[in-house]
């Protein structure tokens, strides 16, 4: 298709979005990103004294293990190598074999967010409406009020959940958009005074609330202090849902106890985020989703079954599609 200097909508500004915005920006289209948040990220997180989404990422498909070495030759992630556990009922606590290559942003996992978005124009703004016009351009309806484009093509880089409401001039991907099932997770970090007594830096925990701890202070570049990151299985955040934050702080704190063995002391300091689309329920292979005809591509981890890895391929396949229609 041809891009004029009207150029490209890319709605959402997490590793998804952002990826695709790379590509398009690196092919000399113009692109704008649009976010209801103040700063790129997504489930990257956000500023702060620990990551409370992503919290970690590996490399397994060619493209992003080339992407994550040009990465880090620019400083912009590093190598995690934690003494990582496993925890259930039955075995308890103990080391995992583990080998797998675990990367994170320094000095957090936002910041890569910031470093992708270098150069790329940047409204925050709640989009609530996708408009097509007679002449086949798109104008992005925000909800201040403000009417942004036209723009020759769009990319939606969004939740699933989120996607779909925005998809009414796409019927049929509307569809199948909509049947897509993101389920929740609950993410709690506490800062103690003094380093707690355990060998235990990440473990994946197969019983109870918790699915996964890990010592976030044992990060590259993450500063001095004790904090700790937990997170809860998406089940028990179904239940938990309506749950206020000091509840949640309070039982994951207690299963974070069990599972290292020993009682935690006081935090000096404690917070809990709920993140309602954390986890796709499926394993899709979508990819990405399109409809040519109407210069319309959505994608997002949720296409490809979860996972940062994932987000940052399916933006790419979804700004390659564009580049190639």
């Amino acid at each position: 298709m041809r891009i004029t200097q009207q150029g490209i909508a890319v709605i959402g500004a997490g590793l998804a979005g952002l990826s695709a915005a790379r590509v398009l920006t690196d092919a000399g289209l113009p692109v704008t990103l649009f976010d209801s948040q103040p700063r790129p990220g997504g489930r990257l997180g956000h500023e702060g004294p620990a990551d409370m989404a992503a919290q970690y990422f590996t490399a397994r498909h060619p493209a992003f293990r080339q992407a994550t070495r040009e990465w880090q030759n620019r400083g912009w992630i590093a190598d995690w190598t934690p003494h990582l556990f496993l925890h259930d009922h039955e075995y308890g606590l103990r080391p995992s074999s583990d080998d797998i290559q675990r990367m994170v942003a320094v000095p957090h996992m936002a910041a890569l967010a910031q470093q992708l978005r270098q150069a790329i124009p940047f409204e925050h703004c709640a989009v609530e409406r996708l408009r097509r016009t007679t002449e086949g351009d798109w104008l992005v309806h925000a909800g201040n009020g403000t009417t942004h484009g036209p723009f020759d093509a769009l990319v939606l880089a969004v939740p699933a959940d989120v996607a779909a409401p925005l998809l009414e001039v796409a019927p049929q991907l509307q569809q199948d958009v909509a049947r897509v099932h993101l389920r929740p997770c609950w993410s709690v970090a506490l800062t103690f005074a003094q380093p707690l007594q355990t060998q235990v830096e990440a473990c994946f925990v197969r019983d109870g609330p918790l699915d996964w701890l890990a010592r976030n202070s044992s990060k590259p570049a993450r500063g001095e202090g004790e904090v700790w990151v937990v997170q809860s299985t998406s089940s028990w955040a179904e239940r938990h849902a309506d749950s206020g934050a000091q509840e949640v702080i309070v039982e994951l704190s207690q299963a974070m106890a069990e599972v290292l063995g020993q009682p935690l002391p006081e935090p000096g300091a404690s917070q809990a985020q709920f993140w309602p689309q954390a986890r796709p329920a499926e394993q899709l292979k979508w990819g990405a989703l399109a409809a040519p005809r109407l210069n319309l591509y959505v994608c997002g981890d949720w296409c490809l079954g979860g996972r940062i890895e994932n987000a940052w391929l399916s933006g790419r396949q979804a700004a390659r599609a564009l580049l190639d229609s």
